[in-house]
C-alpha cells in the first residue's frame, strides 16, 4: 500500500509551477532582447544582405562598362593615330 505525502505533493506541485514561470520569463526576456536588438540595429542604418547584393551587382556591371568604354576609346583612339 502506498501512501501520498500532502508536503511532497505541494513541493511537486510549486516546482513544477516554478519551472513554468521559468520557462515563461525566458521567453519574455528572449523577446524583449529581440526587440531591443532589432531597434538597434534600426536606428544604425544597415543595410540588408538583399540591398547589399543589389548594390555590389550594380557596381559590377558599371565596372564591367567601363571596361568595354575604355577599350572602345582605345580602339577609336588607335584607329585616329593611324589616319
Amino acid at each position: 500500500m502506498q501512501t501520498r505525502n500532502r508536503f511532497l505533493d505541494d513541493v511537486s506541485q510549486l516546482m513544477t509551477n516554478a519551472m513554468g514561470v521559468a520557462q515563461g520569463a525566458r521567453s519574455e526576456a528572449e523577446t524583449a532582447v529581440k526587440s531591443l536588438m532589432d531597434r538597434w540595429l534600426a536606428d544604425r542604418d544597415f543595410v540588408t544582405r538583399e540591398e547589399f547584393d543589389a548594390v555590389r551587382a550594380m557596381a559590377q556591371k558599371a565596372r564591367e562598362e567601363n571596361e568595354a568604354l575604355k577599350a572602345r576609346i582605345d580602339a577609336l583612339e588607335a584607329g585616329a593615330k593611324k589616319d
